[in-house]
């Protein structure tokens, strides 16, 4: 115990010592990060490559350990094959980011960059193994244990949006994952963790609002990477399904963040490695909450999730499905509570039927362009007009064709002028109160403009021979009743 609060201790004071010292050396190269007045909301530039401070804070704490030759420096000793096989790992991905400080490379040369490092890190044995006593194929273990630190790293480089939160969020889960190996008696794992806490405390002291340091992507990449390894190995003794649910909860915050900027770009149709304003501490301070009200907030958030994870370890098997439920809960009214419109709409287009009206407008679609291409003259264009804008919610027609104005059924509302260059125009009348989506009624008509004008350039013939109104009044008002019943 004395060595861990050695440990603990002089971590924390190197990084209170060698923050100010990098601070400085960012300074002087001009490695600083300039407020740009949207994302970027500090006054002045800030240096942002402060992860240098906390890996030499965690390296410099264990040098210090096998130097004062404390009872437990034989633990560490007996560590260092596999520190020396780890270390790579990490030197792989603190290069990645502070490469990214000072050049900023490209995501996708980023995320090369990660998988590496976790590829390195799963050559080592720490991997993902097992679930409920089934060992994973060494390729689902391999993408297992990849998915999952790379998820870390980028988790916890997402939500360092505003001063201190991805170094405080980053304590919580290093506390959180040092009392569990405390209270499973996993000295090794506990090693691991306390310079980790240390550091980060010591750095808080500088990065908190407002800060005068940041991590940059040397220091949230890293602690996340970390954090990844260390949720693997706290689960790592675990043999039941949900080994890995305590760790998850112990990352929640930030993982729960990335996984929405994931799912509202994909929805958006934006590039997954955008930048946007729409974090979760950005939707906070749109409502009006101060950098720093944010970050208690959400280390507030962060606390209980921590709760969650060690309550989740230590209650009974039947207790613990209750304990997800309940965070699950909390999750949920908490993002209702944010105000993400897009899976709010989501949310309505896959279970109100707005879904599958859709679905069946594309179906009605391409069914329309099919008959259209085999019609063979005018009068079996007109006819198939007539029939399908029903379906796509148009209570009228009217075709002007080289002077000559046709009609179907007409009725009040609003109505849409589509040109046909050369040959004359079509309008599509809409009632108000049409059931239809409008965007079925948009396709239909971007499918007008777009083919009709060429099929009656391809139809030989000129002549039109008009059906007789009468005769096409049954089938419109059959039509007509049959798509406003589905």
């Amino acid at each position: 115990m004395y060595s861990l609060i050695f440990l603990g201790f002089v971590s924390f004071a190197l990084s209170l010592i060698m923050t100010p010292l990098v601070r400085k050396l960012a300074l002087h190269l001009g490695l600083v990060d300039q407020p740009d007045g949207i994302r970027k909301v500090h006054k002045v530039p800030i240096p942002r490559i402060g992860g240098i401070a906390i890996v030499a804070a965690i390296m410099g704490a264990y040098c210090l350990l096998l130097l004062v030759r404390l009872h437990a420096g034989h633990i560490i000793w007996s560590g260092v094959p596999f520190a020396i096989r780890f270390v790579p790992a990490v030197i792989v991905i603190f290069g990645v980011g502070l490469v990214d400080d000072i050049f900023n490379i490209r995501p996708w040369t980023k995320l090369i960059g990660e998988v590496v490092a976790a590829t390195l890190v799963w050559s080592v044995g720490i991997r993902l193994g097992a679930i409920d006593g089934h060992p994973f194929s060494v390729l689902f273990s391999f993408v297992a244990t990849v998915v999952w630190i790379v998820a870390c790293s980028n988790a916890v480089n997402l939500i360092d949006g505003v001063d201190g939160l991805a170094t405080g969020v980053g304590l919580f889960a290093t506390i959180t994952t040092l009392i569990a190996a405390l209270l499973h008696h996993n000295i090794g794992l506990a090693f691991a963790t306390v310079p980790l806490a240390g550091a980060l405390l010591g750095f808080l002291r500088f990065n908190f609002s407002p800060a005068s340091i940041f991590l940059g992507d040397c220091g949230s990449l890293t602690i996340g990477f970390l954090l990844g390894c260390y949720g693997i190995l706290w689960s790592e003794k675990s043999t039941t399904m949900l080994s890995m649910t305590a760790p998850l909860l112990a990352l929640s915050l930030p993982l729960v963040d990335e996984g929405l900027a994931i799912a509202r770009r994909y929805l958006r149709q934006q590039p997954v490695f955008s930048a946007d304003r729409a974090h979760i501490h950005h939707k906070l301070l749109a409502r009006g909450m101060t950098p720093r009200r944010v970050v208690l907030v959400l280390y507030g958030v962060s606390g209980l999730a921590a709760a969650a994870a060690l309550l989740f370890m230590e209650a009974r098997e039947q207790y613990r499905g209750f304990v997800i439920v309940l965070v699950c809960l909390a999750a949920l009214l908490g993002l209702q509570h944010l105000g993400y419109s897009e899976f709010r709409i989501a949310g309505k287009l896959a279970l109100g039927g707005a879904f599958h009206r859709h679905l069946n407008a594309q179906l009605a679609l391409i069914s329309f362009e099919e008959k259209l291409s085999e019609a063979t003259t005018l009068d079996q264009c007109w006819e198939l007009l007539c029939r399908s804008c029903p379906q796509f919610g148009f209570s009228g027609i009217e075709l002007d064709l080289d002077g000559v104005l046709r009609h179907g059924k007409t009725t009040g509302g609003w109505y849409v002028h589509i040109d046909l260059p050369g040959q004359g125009h079509i309008n599509l009348i809409r009632t108000y109160s049409a059931k239809t989506t409008i965007i079925a009624a948009t396709l239909f008509i971007d499918c007008i403009s777009r083919v009709f004008g060429d099929k009656l350039d391809e139809l030989e013939s000129s002549r039109f021979e008009m059906t007789a109104y009468d005769e096409l009044e049954s089938s419109w008002t059959e039509m007509t009743a049959y798509a406003e019943s589905k």
